[in-house]
């Protein structure tokens, strides 16, 4: 049983990662983002050995959690993506003042989630999910880059050589 269910998350990883990388392809954004968040559901489930009634109870408290951590991360991509060149020194301050309020809020809403779920997990599977997503999404990270033949996830950003002078 276990070795399908690993089976089954290595198709689902796979895939997901495959249509990811994929620019285009005949396949939408949406299917492709559909089919990771799929194999995620997958991983997170076989990691954390979530019984179906913890199933049951989890999943709805955890999409909550991600839509919330998601719009989080919308809003800094936005501020990140503001060029300070053409503000001025407030806007400037306010921006950065703007950026540690997200990242504070991103820290308390880990916090209120974690007393969430353990109210549907053990103190065992609330450790485990934590570390259990980072590992997909360094996973994940390294597959895209593997099939680019670029440099994985240690190596990103990084030039090829020095700069020229």
């Amino acid at each position: 049983m276990k070795y399908l269910l690993r089976s089954l998350l290595a198709v689902l990883l796979l895939a997901a990662v495959q249509s990811a990388s994929f620019a285009q392809g005949g396949r939408r954004q949406g299917d492709r983002l559909s089919q990771l968040e799929n194999a995620k559901i997958a991983y997170l489930t076989d990691k954390i050995a979530l019984t179906q009634d913890q199933a049951q109870r989890f999943w709805p408290v955890y999409n909550e959690f991600s839509d919330k951590r998601r719009d989080v991360a919308r809003r800094m991509r936005q501020l990140r993506n503001a060029s300070p060149d053409g503000l001025s020194d407030q806007q400037i301050k306010e921006n950065l003042t703007q950026a540690l309020s997200l990242r504070q809020s991103e820290v308390n809403l880990e916090k209120e989630y974690f007393e969430k779920f353990q109210k549907v997990l053990t103190i065992r599977q609330v450790g485990k999910l934590f570390i259990a997503e980072r590992d997909f999404t360094k996973e994940v990270l390294k597959r895209v880059a593997d099939r680019r033949g670029g440099p994985g996830p240690a190596g990103a950003g990084q030039l090829a050589g020095p700069p020229e002078e």
